[in-house]
């Protein structure tokens, strides 16, 4: 194959493989390439899976134009608290900002409550007198002379990173950039993260949290960044690397670097963007998106293709689902459910001998007991296994050997012996938590947005997703399902779909009849321009697009709803029709509006964006002939609880409109599919496999 310049590579670390995708100038998949995560040096396996597909291609270093990068480093920084040692600094008076949160507690009659932990201790919390008002005036001078004292203490205590989140600082940002500065003179090494620049919001606990939770990860971040950009150009990458943002779009090295907060979550927004462009291919206009890897699964609901997005969401909780048990993040983000159900996933046996799956996972090392990698403790790959759903030889691509008798062991000895119940039943249980314990997160999910699950179309992907789609899709109702092409690697595909954007929010309190057009323009504009200008560092020449939206409630109220606002500059005439689109808006959450009640804005939103990178997902290279069309094996049935026979079908070898009934398994290299009992599976023109669930099976 001759050298093409303008092939686009795409790396998604995960906390089990890292998935590698390259695709040519006709956006046509050449290459694509599963590897185990290597955790001690997360960069190495992303190499390895590079310069698999490139060698493959047959193209050198200097044929690719593009490269997207997400990692789960950052999630995994803070879910498991190794991070810088953070200290805060808060206006005098204002020490207890974390101590007090929401003065509540997020479950009310629990003696045993364990409290989230937002990273800093009492000790390490500081002050400095001075004042800015709501409206941005100064009322007290900042106490620039303390600020020797506090780098004493800052040092006395090994802090590698501060955050400095002072009162108001949205409306004016002055005093925190003094403080930056006087404190670098001090200490030149010292990490520094301002609240006005990562989350300039009302609502100081949320944004001190957010600023810690930036200043924890960022010397992190910016070490592997800067590490991982120098390897690749050492082997002969040319272009820029972007990275994959939470809220689905791609950000400058340099940009990630200072906001790392932001990378938090950026695999999975990869996937629920593959998700939308699928669902816009097809018109499928309510979609579930399932995309279930070797650690955790998502699931994100998209509506007219665009994925469910949210401005809040909640770091490493005490509590699985429960809402403030966890350390409180404000950024924007594409909304979505994770929990820690992968095909890693550890079982095993509780006090009262009830089966639990997750959340603690196997990882890469030593990965579950069949894969012969040292691990003894049974996982839900260990369960699929134990069913005869994974083929030991195709697996991986012959690359890893499963040992079928190492995971029934490890099941009949550490579940089975305790139940009473032999390996398959006992695999068969593990499969039956982890798949309810998935279906339940989604159920949970569309409920807290208002909406039904029964009525959409699930899109499945993710190492472990087709081979658990139509387990989870019965239990929550589904009954069609999509498996794109290559959905072993689908977030990663997903990234090269995603625009070059940046959002950025404000807050500017005001009731909607007392709206001031030219001061709010004004806010708008300038709020573009730093979105633009952070764009254009990573798509120089890139046409923009620009969305713009307003954060409203009615007045009294302590939370907000997204409403778009027009197009152009703001006028007094647009009070009106901001007022429908809340009300209306207010209505399909709340069943009413509410007459007579002033209405008021408290934060705005500028987003500026290219346009997609890709016109439609990638496609696949002319299928090769499979050797085994198609023959029949043995699975342990999860509808009937037995063993049965079962097709067994290269997803290559099947043409499309062919129906194949379950229960059967679709095996192409990087996954499987599972075609339960009560499901059809059909290929469609563009390769996509469709899975029907039979009428009078719904149950």
């Amino acid at each position: 194959m001759t050298s093409t310049p303008g092939h686009r590579l795409a790396i998604d670390i995960g906390g089990t493989f890292t998935d590698t995708v390259l695709v040519d100038a006709q956006n046509r998949l050449v290459g694509s390439f599963k590897t185990p995560t290597t955790p001690r040096d997360p960069t190495q396996g992303a190499l390895d899976g590079a310069r698999h597909v490139i060698e493959e291609a047959g193209i050198a270093w200097s044929d690719i134009s593009g490269f997207i990068h997400g990692t789960t480093l950052a999630t995994n920084a803070l879910i498991e608290k190794r991070g810088a040692c953070v200290a805060t600094l808060t206006n005098e008076g204002f020490r207890d900002i974390l101590e007090i949160a929401y003065e509540r507690r997020y479950s009310q009659y629990n003696i045993n409550l364990t409290k989230p932990d937002l990273l800093v201790p009492r000790a390490r919390a500081f002050t400095i007198k001075g004042r800015i008002a709501v409206d941005g005036a100064e009322l007290e001078p900042l106490d620039l002379g303390s600020v020797a004292k506090l780098a004493d203490d800052l040092r006395a205590h090994g802090v590698d990173a501060v955050a400095i989140c002072l009162l108001h600082s949205y409306a004016n940002p002055a005093h925190e950039q003094a403080l930056k500065t006087a404190l670098l003179e001090h200490m030149p090494d010292l990490v520094v993260s301002l609240s006005h620049e990562v989350s300039p919001e009302a609502r100081e606990f949320d944004r001190l949290c957010t600023t810690i939770a930036n200043a924890y990860i960022q010397p992190l971040m910016g070490s592997y960044l800067r590490s991982f950009a120098a390897r690749f150009a050492e082997n002969g990458l040319r272009c820029p690397i972007l990275m994959m943002t939470a809220s689905g779009g791609m950000t400058t090295l340099e940009t990630a670097a200072r906001l790392p907060i932001r990378l938090v979550e950026s695999g999975p927004a990869g996937g629920a963007i593959l998700a939308a462009q699928i669902a816009r291919e097809m018109k499928e206009t309510a979609v579930l998106s399932f995309d279930m890897g070797g650690t955790t699964a998502k699931l994100c609901l998209i509506d007219d293709f665009d994925p469910q997005t949210s401005r809040h969401f909640e770091i490493a909780r005490s509590e699985r689902f429960v809402k403030g048990s966890g350390m409180p993040v404000r950024i924007p983000v594409i909304d979505m459910i994770e929990i820690g159900a992968g095909g890693g996933s550890i079982a095993g046996l509780d006090r009262l001998s009830r089966v639990q799956v997750g959340p603690e996972s196997a990882g890469s090392e030593p990965g579950p007991a069949g894969f012969g990698k040292g691990g003894t403790e049974p996982t839900v790959t260990d369960a699929d296994i134990a069913q005869r759903y994974l083929d030991p030889d195709t697996f991986a691509e012959g690359r890893l050997r499963i040992d079928q008798a190492a995971s029934d062991s490890a099941i009949a000895e550490l579940v089975g012996a305790g139940l009473g119940i032999a390996a398959d039943a006992a695999a068969q249980a593990i499969a039956d938590i982890v798949d309810e314990n998935m279906a339940s997160a989604g159920r949970m999910h569309a409920v807290e947005s208002g909406k039904d699950l029964g009525t959409r179309t699930m899109i499945a992907f993710g190492g472990n997703g087709p081979l658990h789609a139509s387990r989870v899709a019965r239990r929550c109702g589904v009954a069609r399902i999509v498996v794109p092409p290559n959905p072993g690697v689908g977030s990663a595909i997903g990234f090269l779909y995603a625009p070059v954007s940046f959002e950025v929010i404000r807050s500017r309190y005001t009731l909607l009849d007392r709206f001031e057009p030219a001061s709010l323009n004004a806010l708008l504009e300038d709020m573009a321009r730093d979105a633009a200008d952070t764009v254009r560092l990573g798509a120089p020449d890139a046409a923009l697009h620009t969305t713009r939206r307003a954060f409203m409630r009615y007045h009294g109220q302590g939370h907000e709803i997204e409403i778009a606002l027009p197009d152009g500059p703001l006028t007094a005439a647009d009070t009106a029709t901001l007022t429908a689109a809340f009300e209306a808006e207010y209505a399909r959450q709340f069943s009413r509006a509410v007459p007579g009640m002033q209405i008021e804005i408290l934060n705005w939103s500028v987003r500026v964006s290219t346009g997609d990178q890709g016109a439609s997902a990638a496609s696949a290279p002319a299928a090769k002939p499979a050797s085994q069309e198609d023959r029949q094996t043995q699975i342990f049935c999860d509808l009937r609880g037995m063993w049965v026979a079962a097709r067994r079908m290269d997803r290559a070898a099947l043409p499309p409109g062919r129906e194949i009934d379950g229960p059967a398994l679709i095996v192409e290299p990087q996954t499987t599919t599972l075609v339960s009992a009560d499901f059809t599976a059909q290929a469609d023109e563009a390769g996509n496999l469709i899975l029907t669930r039979r009428e009078g099976e719904m149950s």
